[in-house]
């Protein structure tokens, strides 16, 4: 059985707590990391040991000291990333000696991939159409697309949760936009059409799960909160090519855009974990697939996915604003609830603790709750300044 400890990072998401939960239910020792002091996954009973973390966006140095000795005294055979910590992890396994596989690609491979504007050019270099997508690096690389502003979705290079996303902006907007070689942007060809999330796992280019949805709700512009299973056989297409052709090892993620014409095409890549996870619930399947290289693995779950307590501080919000309440609770009553879990109640009444230490994070720095859900492991790039 490969990985029969396994450190699971990032645990203050929804999607670690669920990694976790199918690997003890596959016989694996499961092991939880992060910075915060409450993160929810810490109360599940798939959790052996929660070890609390130095944050590496700010102290990466001795997040690096923390991990690695981590590593070394509970054994652990196999990290899994789940957030954006995988790029504060590439970097110590590319620069120390760890004992344990990190369940990612290299640290170069990730760092390509996060990047906006490569991403697409390594999709395009793999045969996959992709949309038109110009680099942006100073205001004379501006001015080239601003009359096209409206035909054009701009964003920074290195960004997450659709922050900072201009939508077809009128000219005078890009007035604020400064972008440079450190804080680079990029100008994209909007496309109308369906969207299309995917989420993945690869072995050595072999995919060995595959789920794709659709957010039907999200927190603000950007991270979904509800989400609806589906099948489109161009996603699956595009995900096992660029799997292939990267030879890829790790979870990876997609945001994809459907056109009329059926032709699927990708606009930004994020080498970990995202809510189609959550479609899997087959613990021994799954472990069999991602860690011992078994047969792909198949989502299992067909309903509705959510978390009520997002869907009440996000989605009502949003029905509210656009006159769809009668859909809004229709949906609360179709959706399961992502948190529950047999024998497993925890984890749902510690989100409360978790959300109380974020919303305490978004008053003392002055930033959205969903900003403040993720600033102490951002990964912006080589230059972190």
């Amino acid at each position: 059985m490969t990985g029969s400890t396994v450190l699971v990072t990032g645990a203050r998401a929804p999607v670690a707590l669920h990694l976790a939960r199918l690997l003890h239910g596959a016989g694996r020792r499961v092991i939880l990391a992060d910075s915060p002091a409450r993160p929810i996954a810490a109360a599940s009973t798939a959790c052996t040991a929660y070890h609390r973390l130095p944050p590496p966006r700010f102290a990466a140095d001795d997040y690096a000291k923390a991990v690695e000795a981590l590593v070394r005294a509970e054994g652990v055979e196999t990290v899994i990333p789940t957030c954006e910590e995988v790029f504060y992890l590439g970097q110590i396994w590319r620069d120390r000696a760890m004992p344990a596989r990190l369940f990612a690609p290299d640290m170069a491979m990730l760092a390509r991939v996060h990047d906006k504007h490569v991403f697409i050019r390594l999709a395009q270099s793999l045969g996959l159409d992709v949309p038109e997508t110009t680099l942006l690096q100073s205001d004379t690389d501006l001015a080239s697309v601003r009359d096209r502003s409206r035909q054009l979705v701009f964003k920074p290079v290195w960004s997450r949760f659709a922050r900072d996303v201009l939508l077809r902006p009128a000219p005078g907007e890009l007035d604020a936009v400064r972008p440079s070689p450190a804080a680079p942007w990029v100008a994209q060809r909007f496309i109308a059409g369906d969207e299309i999330s995917a989420y993945a796992v690869g072995l050595d280019g072999r995919l060995k799960a595959l789920a794709l949805y659709r957010s039907l709700y999200r927190a603000g512009k950007g991270a979904g909160i509800c989400f609806e299973p589906i099948e489109d056989a161009a996603a699956r297409r595009f995900v096992e090519t660029f799997v292939a052709g990267t030879g890829w090892t790790g979870q990876i993620s997609f945001d994809l855009m459907r056109e009329k014409d059926g032709t699927v095409l990708p606009l930004e890549c994020n080498p970990r974990a995202v809510s189609g996870l959550h479609f899997f619930r087959d613990p021994q399947r799954f472990a069999d697939a991602v860690l011992d290289g078994g047969p792909e693995v198949k989502a299992d779950v067909a309903k509705l996915q959510t978390v009520r307590l997002a869907m009440w501080i996000y989605g009502l919000p949003a029905a509210l604003r656009s006159g769809g309440l009668g859909r809004f609770h229709q949906t609360m009553r179709e959706a399961d609830e992502l948190l529950d879990w047999p024998d497993d109640p925890a984890p749902k009444k510690a989100q409360w603790r978790a959300l109380a230490e974020i919303a305490g994070t978004a008053r003392r720095q002055r930033i959205s709750l969903q900003a403040a859900s993720t600033r102490d492991i951002e990964w912006n790039g080589p230059d972190q300044t």
